[in-house]
């Protein structure tokens, strides 16, 4: 039995004719994006209503053009809060609270010398001042890999077991890098050698299995194991800072990116050290910033990420943290000032690597908060704005 020679099927709508030829799908035209909305920036206003760091950081990082008169380098120095964290200074550059301790609420009695130092240079602080100076060779000595206990300060266990010591020294090793890539010192070698060891550690925990299944189960719980080694958020604030060392660790960044746009997982990060769990509140575990609530309630905290993620360039590419910061900037007037809304509140105490972004003004509390918050977030999602590459149309 001959069978009947198959039909070819008819040609659809978005298909091309061609004479002798197969049937060739006709291309979908794309249409690119639109692009971002021009961000206003209310540069007189912040210029009348901002603290002096608020006004030297907008012409300085928002406007790119300061004034050219010699005293314009000395307005930081109208800082309150400046002054008073140079006096609670020691003669060796420390400061009383030890080392990544952050004071509860707005004061700064009990402040770290970590805090501290990256506090000053928000508030625009010229590094090469005596204060700063003698705190820039104590934060290069951390640097160092060793097992000294004695710069541990709070961290430094009873008992200096080894585990714990080399736990502490690492996390100092992390914030004093942040802190002098934040200072400007890319180019300082001992900082790169110190980089570069950083990321090697966590890079070979990205490429090992561990990356992908990273909990084990003790007891009743799940806990991370000691091999496990994943970027902290002092490492993420130093590579924000180090745009040369990124472009040169490229494949590095891109394993990050993945690894920042993972959920978060539920677990409390515990982290097995010899037959102690201890907790690790630094470290990364994916996703920091997904919900409206999540910058709602520490604002300080989101603003430090977003401005970390628009520094490494990762903002842009992500959809969830551009909405965040697009509906933050539509909670702005239309005169695009900022105004606290009822649902963000101050939260009692800041992480240490978030502490040092707000606020810049001089405040006691009360309605004197909201005025300074006000210029200091409008300020601030005006230079987020900026390192993302967004267009700024200064008022």
């Amino acid at each position: 039995m001959t069978l009947p020679p198959s039909i070819p099927p008819l040609p659809g709508p978005d298909a091309v004719l061609v004479p002798g030829e197969l049937t060739v799908p006709r291309p979908v035209y794309v249409p690119p994006p639109p692009p971002p909305a021009v961000v206003p920036v209310p540069v007189t206003w912040l210029l009348g209503h901002g603290s002096p760091a608020v006004q030297y950081r907008v012409m300085r990082d928002v406007v790119g053009s300061p004034p050219n008169h010699p005293g314009w380098s000395r307005v930081p120095l109208g800082s309150r809060a400046g002054w008073h964290l140079l006096g609670m200074q020691d003669h060796d550059g420390t400061w009383p609270g030890g080392m990544l301790s952050v004071p509860q609420g707005l004061g700064l009695e009990g402040v770290g010398t970590i805090p501290a130092y990256r506090r000053m240079v928000e508030l625009g602080w010229d590094t090469e001042t005596p204060g700063m100076t003698v705190t820039k060779r104590l934060l290069f000595r951390l640097l160092a890999e060793d097992t000294d206990p004695t710069y541990l300060a709070e961290l430094r266990p009873a008992d200096d077991e080894e585990d714990l010591v080399l736990r502490g020294r690492l996390q100092l090793r992390e914030a004093a890098a942040a802190a002098l890539a934040q200072a400007g010192f890319e180019d300082d070698p001992r900082l790169r050698g110190a980089a570069r060891r950083l990321i090697d550690r966590v890079h070979t925990f990205f490429k090992s299995p561990l990356a992908q299944k990273p909990w084990i189960r003790v007891g009743n719980q799940h806990v991370l194991p000691p091999e496990v080694a994943p970027p902290s958020f002092h490492l993420l604030v130093m590579l924000s800072y180090m745009p040369q060392f990124r472009s040169e660790h490229y494949q590095f960044m891109d394993q990050l990116y993945a690894w920042l746009t993972q959920p978060w997982p539920r677990q409390v990060p515990m982290q097995q050290m010899g037959e102690r769990l201890i907790e690790q509140p630094h470290y990364v575990l994916g996703d920091f910033l997904t919900t409206r609530s999540a910058l709602d309630s520490d604002m300080p905290s989101a603003l430090a990420w977003l401005e970390t993620m628009a520094r490494m360039g990762f903002l842009m590419r992500h959809d969830g943290w551009v909405k965040l910061l697009d509906r933050t900037l539509d909670d702005r007037s239309r005169k695009a000032v900022w105004t606290p809304p009822r649902s963000v509140v101050m939260p009692p105490q800041v992480p240490a690597w978030a502490w040092p972004v707000l606020p810049l003004g001089d405040s006691t509390g009360g309605g004197e908060l909201d005025a300074v918050l006000s210029a200091d977030v409008t300020f601030r999602l005006g230079l987020i704005a900026k390192l993302a590459g967004r267009t700024l149309e200064l008022l």
